[in-house]
C-alpha cells in the first residue's frame, strides 16, 4: 500500500490505540482521536486519506452526525464506519451519506487493511480525475491561471 493519512476514531481508548500501533508498524501514517468532535477539529487543519469511525460513540456526536460533518470539510475522504452492533440500518444510512463500507466490529486487523486499502485507491483515482480535469482546463484556457481568487 502506498503512504497514506489514516484518522482512528473511536472512544473505546484501548481498541483506538491498538489499531493505531499495528498501522505504525506497518509504517502507515495513523492518528487516533476519540470523539467526533475531536476528529472534526482535526480534520479542518489536516487532510486524511481514510478515515476509521466507529458509529457508537458516548457524548455529543455520534459517528453518524460525525460523518454528516467529516463530507463537508473533505468531502472527497473515504470512510470506513465500525460497529460493535450489527446495526444493519445505521450502516446502511452511514453509505447513503457517503460512507465507503463498514465493517463489524471486532475485525480481522488484516480485513480492515485490505477495506483501508480500497477506500485508499478509490480516493487516488477520484483526485487524479480531478487534477487531470483541471490540467486539461489550464491547457485549454491558460489565462485562467491568473483569475483565482
Amino acid at each position: 500500500m502506498d503512504m497514506f493519512r489514516i484518522l482512528v476514531v473511536d472512544d473505546e481508548i484501548d481498541f483506538l490505540e491498538t489499531i493505531v500501533n499495528r498501522l505504525e508498524k506497518r509504517k502507515l501514517n495513523a492518528t487516533g482521536v476519540t470523539s467526533g468532535e475531536e476528529a472534526i477539529a482535526l480534520l479542518k487543519e489536516q487532510l486524511f486519506d481514510v478515515i476509521i469511525l466507529d458509529i457508537k460513540m458516548p457524548g455529543g456526536m455520534d459517528g453518524i452526525e460525525a460523518l454528516r460533518e467529516i463530507k463537508k470539510i473533505q468531502p472527497l475522504v473515504e470512510v470506513l464506519l465500525l460497529t460493535g452492533h450489527a446495526s444493519v440500518e445505521t450502516s446502511i444510512e452511514g453509505m447513503k451519506l457517503g460512507a465507503f463500507d463498514y465493517c463489524l466490529k471486532p475485525i480481522k486487523f488484516e480485513e480492515l487493511l485490505q477495506k483501508m486499502g480500497a477506500a485508499f485507491e478509490k480516493k487516488s483515482t477520484h483526485d487524479k480525475k480531478i487534477r487531470d480535469a483541471k490540467i486539461k482546463e489550464l491547457i485549454r484556457y491558460p489565462g485562467r491561471v491568473f483569475d483565482q481568487d
